[in-house]
C-alpha cells in the first residue's frame, strides 16, 4: 500500500518555493479548504486575483495532476474533520482538562452495563489465562493496566501491543481462555483481527470498546465505552479515562469475587514492598 502525503502537508511544505502568484493561490486555499474544494478554476482565479493559467501551475506545483486532482484532494483532506485543519481557540485552560476528564467518566458511569460485568468477571475466575491485546497509545497503556490489575489479585494474565504478536497469542488460545480486546474505537484491524481469531480457536472474547464497532460485532461480551472528542485537538484525549474506570470496576469485582486468595495475595504484596521502599502503610499498592 502506497501513502501520499497529504494535500495541506504538500501545499505548507512548498509554500517557500511559490513565486508570488502561486502564494496567494494557496493562501486562498489554505484559508477555506472547503470553499476551494468546490469552486471552480474560474473562481479560484477571480478571488485569489490571479490567471487561470496561475491556478493550474500551482496544482503542479504541489505535484497534483491538474486542478480536478488539486480538488479532489482537497476534498480528501477535508474527511478528518475541520478541527484538524483550523485551529479551535482554548476556552477552558488548565481547567478544561480535568473537567473532560470528569465529564467522560460521568458519562461513562450512566452507561455502565452491570450485567455483562457480572458476566465478565464470570468468565475471567474461571479462565485458564486471560490475554489481554491492545495497541495504539491509549490501549496499549490499558492493555498493561489490566495485566497490573489482575496478576496482583493471583491471576494468569498477559498483554500484548504488537500486531503479529497478537495474531499468533491468539492462535495459541484454548476454550479455557480468555481474550480480553481493548480498542476505543473498535476500528483498528489488527486487533480486531486478532479478536476473530482467538474466537475461531474457541475462547470467550471480552472486547471493551464502543458498542457497534466492528469489534464490538465479533466479541462474545461487550465492556461499552462512550467517547466524545471536542474541537481543541492538542488536548489528549479524556476517553482513556473511560476505559480505565471500566478496567477498575472489573479487577474490583473480580476481587470481590475472589475474597480469600486476593486478600492473601495483595497482603504478600505489601510485606515485600514495604520491606524494599519502607514508607507508610497507606502507600499505593505498586505504584
Amino acid at each position: 500500500m502506497t501513502y501520499e502525503i497529504d494535500i495541506v502537508s504538500r501545499i505548507t511544505e512548498k509554500f517557500p518555493e511559490l513565486s508570488d502568484a502561486e502564494k496567494r493561490v494557496a493562501q486562498l486555499v489554505l484559508d477555506d479548504i472547503a470553499a476551494s474544494a468546490r469552486a471552480s478554476i474560474g473562481q479560484l482565479a477571480k478571488e485569489a486575483g490571479v490567471s487561470q493559467a496561475t491556478i493550474t501551475r500551482f496544482a503542479k506545483s504541489v505535484n497534483c495532476r491538474d486542478v480536478r486532482d488539486l480538488k479532489v484532494r482537497l476534498a480528501q483532506s477535508l474527511a478528518v474533520g475541520q478541527r484538524f485543519i483550523h485551529e479551535a481557540p482554548d476556552l477552558d485552560g488548565i481547567n478544561g482538562i480535568y473537567e473532560g476528564i470528569k465529564n467522560t467518566l460521568e458519562m461513562n458511569r450512566k452507561v455502565v452495563d452491570e450485567a455483562a460485568i457480572k458476566q465478565a468477571v464470570g468468565w475471567l475466575s474461571q479462565a485458564r489465562q486471560t490475554l489481554v491485546v491492545g495497541m495504539g497509545g491509549g490501549s496499549t497503556i490499558m492493555a498493561q493496566e489490566l495485566q497490573f490489575r489482575l496478576f496482583r489479585l493471583g491471576f494468569v494474565v498477559s498483554s500484548y501491543n504488537d500486531g503479529l504478536l497478537g495474531r499468533m497469542v491468539a492462535s495459541s488460545v484454548s476454550a479455557r481462555d480468555v481474550f480480553v480486546a481493548l480498542s476505543l474505537t473498535g476500528f483498528t484491524p489488527e486487533v480486531v483481527e486478532s479478536a476473530e481469531i482467538a474466537k475461531h480457536y474457541g475462547a470467550k472474547v471480552i472486547a471493551i470498546t464502543s458498542k457497534g464497532s466492528p469489534l464490538a460485532k465479533v466479541a462474545d461480551l461487550t465492556l461499552g465505552v462512550v467517547t466524545q472528542e471536542t474541537d481543541f485537538i492538542y488536548k489528549p484525549t479524556a476517553s482513556r479515562y473511560a476505559m480505565m474506570a471500566l478496567i477498575d470496576v472489573v479487577a474490583t469485582e473480580l476481587a470481590l469475587a475472589h475474597k480469600r486468595q486476593v486478600r492473601d495475595q495483595l497482603r504478600r504484596l505489601k510485606l515485600t514492598l514495604d520491606a524494599h521502599r519502607g514508607g507508610t502503610d497507606r502507600q499505593p499498592l505498586g505504584d
